[in-house]
């Protein structure tokens, strides 16, 4: 199959565009002070990412499981103790949880948005439940008001992993500012990207922040004191420095995010289903569509130049990881992960490319319906 703009179109685009000058000159700055580990740089990207984020403290770490895991510990989420995930997610949710010494318990998603159904998480608490991680998935926020609830009946703490989901909000309320703390990746695909690994805690709980500070440092009271087993998880001067020159381009971004998102809602009208938007906060860090024949769907993706990428084939019950946990069974997520696709969406995606991208789904449905 043959396309007008038939050049290959990549899921996304790393490389450094408009803001390439910017982030040599942020480089620069940081190679030129000579100092590279929890320096200046990392101190002013904390406060200008906690203004941004709605939060009073924000704590970088090295990546985002980290960022979870710390956040859990800091809360006082402790060994043996159970914490509740949703079983769509990336699988280092669950890893995030084990790292902190607690025990992942899945609790299956709602069928529309695939995010941590407020019910199945009620009835995955026992005992020995400690806290819940709901995952604002591909850029969306969970039902964060119904979960609440449940939290707060059981009182268990909510760290909420924002991963995907930088500045959305949920109800009007920023992600990361409605539980005890907000876990945030910087992954370079991530909506707020670096050039490397980095994260982030969010919360405006100053007690919690200052836990995360020292569990991120070895649990160091000064330079030869471990006062707790902390770890080594800091965000580096380098990668603080990049993301400062690119928060400030966020809001733009989402705006375009958001722009193709809608375009996709009105041309895919059929049976490649798009996943329900519950809440216009939603950020768009993917773009995934249900389809019954999605294999079929992405080979013919792939014959036109398209790249697609499955988010996520294997849920977290159906991980070998966590098989001795013997996970219960998450039947709507079990579905779902066999049916997801992601399509290409990002803020350098241009309208044309969008539009190419509906041309084969609506090529690849008529010939179907044809068949």
């Amino acid at each position: 199959m043959s396309h007008p703009d038939g050049e290959r179109l990549p899921f996304v685009d790393l490389s450094p565009g408009s803001d390439a000058a910017e982030i040599r000159e942020a480089i620069e700055r940081v190679l030129a002070r000579g100092w590279f580990i929890l320096g200046p740089e990392v101190e002013a990207f904390e406060a200008e990412f906690a203004v941004a984020a709605g939060a009073k403290h924000a704590v970088g770490v090295a990546n985002g499981t980290d960022a979870i895991a710390l956040a859990l510990r800091a809360a006082g989420v402790n060994a043996g103790d159970e914490v509740i995930v949703p079983a769509m997610t990336a699988a280092f949710t669950g890893l995030a949880v084990v790292a902190a010494g607690a025990i992942p318990v899945m609790a299956d998603v709602d069928p529309r948005t695939l995010t941590l159904d407020a019910r199945a998480c009620a009835d995955a608490i026992t005992p020995r439940t400690r806290a819940i991680v709901p995952v604002h998935l591909y850029g969306q926020a969970a039902d964060m008001l119904e979960i609440m609830t449940v939290a707060d009946r059981h009182r268990l703490v909510v760290i909420e992993d924002c991963c995907q989901a930088h500045m959305a909000t949920c109800n009007g309320l920023p992600v990361g500012t409605i539980g005890a703390a907000g876990a945030f990746s910087f992954y370079p695909t991530k909506n707020l990207g670096a050039l490397g690994d980095g994260g982030a805690v969010l919360t405006s709980d100053g007690a919690l922040a200052d836990r995360v500070r020292l569990l991120r440092n070895g649990g160091q009271t000064n330079r030869n004191l471990h006062a707790v087993a902390g770890v080594n998880s800091r965000l580096d001067e380098l990668q603080a420095a990049i993301l400062r020159v690119r928060l400030p381009n966020l809001p733009p971004e989402t705006a375009l995010r958001r722009l193709h998102a809608a375009f996709y809602r009105d041309a895919l009208t059929g049976n490649v289903i798009p996943v329900t938007e519950r809440d216009p906060g939603h950020v768009y860090h993917l773009f995934p569509v249900r389809s019954a024949r999605r294999e079929a769907l992405q080979a013919h993706l792939a014959r036109a130049g398209v790249e697609t990428l499955i988010h996520y084939p294997i849920p977290l019950h159906k991980q070998p990881a966590f098989a001795h946990l013997a996970p219960r069974e998450c039947p709507v997520a079990a579905k779902a992960a066999g049916e997801l696709l992601s399509l290409p969406l990002h803020a350098r995606l241009h309208a044309r490319q969008a539009a190419r991208v509906a041309d084969v789904i609506q090529a690849f449905e008529k010939g179907s319906n044809d068949a």
